[in-house]
């Protein structure tokens, strides 16, 4: 049985734990905008994968300048979807150009795609946090909206982990906007999440800054179709967390969750199927 001493030399170290988990420190530890190693040094681009593109620097609302691609298609533009992308917690948008590429030339998809890094990512202004990423992520839509060929193509918001859950609630206030979102291996929020994934740190949930309250926000969405994408490996995310986001949403416009077996956090992308699901997805509710 533990000593007094011993219980409360436990208790402090957790208390020490909480207390580093408020503020800054909380930001540097969902926010890995320097992994892998360089990631603020160079951000590949889209010739790499030979495709057209545009880079734009945008302005925020709250003067941030933040780093944008803008890929094109060579044909029929106007008629095909608008990929409005958001990448995970870690990297750029450069680390994302191979799925770009297959959303591209993809036949079932052929998508224009819009990417960001985020504030304080690649060679984007600022530090992140919950509240600049949602500025950010609003910057990148009023910019498709205003864009002379994107403005007249559906647009599908379409993110990865924390990118799902910008997405979730980029579209919960934009849904007049937006055609279609599509998530993956996301979460229900970061407080629920924490006792996964540092579980010393599970009585200290109180303190979250950062909370990213997908669960609530999915529950707004009305009429737009949804793809769930659940990789059943994912190691970070428990499954539990998609599966429960899939049952919250309630939208008019039909919902579908697509599993992959073998898929971890970072490769459920690269598993057989994932890209013709996405296409049957935007043939089913996008693409007339």
């Amino acid at each position: 049985m533990e000593s007094y001493k011993e219980s409360f030399t436990k208790y402090f170290k957790y208390l020490i734990n909480g207390i580093a988990f408020v503020g800054s420190f909380q930001c540097n530890l969902l926010y890995l905008a320097n992994y892998p190693e360089g990631s603020r040094d160079y951000v590949p681009k889209p010739s790499e994968h030979c495709l057209p593109f545009k880079e734009e620097i945008l302005t925020t609302s709250d003067n941030v300048k933040i780093r944008l691609y803008a890929i094109q298609q060579e044909n029929n533009a106007s008629k095909r979807p608008t990929i409005l992308y958001f990448h995970g917690n870690a990297g750029n948008m450069g680390h994302c150009l191979p799925v770009a590429e297959r959303l591209y030339n993809h036949t079932r998809c052929k998508c224009n795609i819009v990417m960001l890094s985020y504030r304080g990512y690649g060679f984007s202004e600022g530090s992140p946090s919950e509240k600049g990423l949602k500025i950010d992520a609003q910057t990148a839509l009023d910019y498709i909206k205003e864009h002379e060929v994107f403005q007249h193509t559906k647009v599908v918001v379409y993110g990865q982990s924390l990118g799902g859950a910008v997405s979730i609630d980029l579209v919960s206030k934009n849904e007049d906007k937006v055609s279609g979102l599509i998530v993956e291996n996301t979460f229900l929020s970061i407080p629920k999440l924490v006792p996964h994934v540092i579980p010393p740190l599970r009585h200290f949930t109180f303190f979250c800054t950062q909370k990213w309250e997908s669960e609530k926000a999915i529950q707004n969405l009305k009429r737009i179709p949804i793809l769930f994408l659940l990789g059943e490996c994912d190691e970070l995310i428990p499954k539990e967390h998609v599966n429960r986001l899939y049952e919250l949403a309630k939208t008019e416009g039909g919902k579908d969750i697509q599993s992959f077996p073998d898929g971890t956090h970072v490769d459920t992308v690269a598993q057989p199927d994932y890209f013709d699901s996405i296409g049957r997805f935007l043939s089913k509710n996008i693409i007339s």
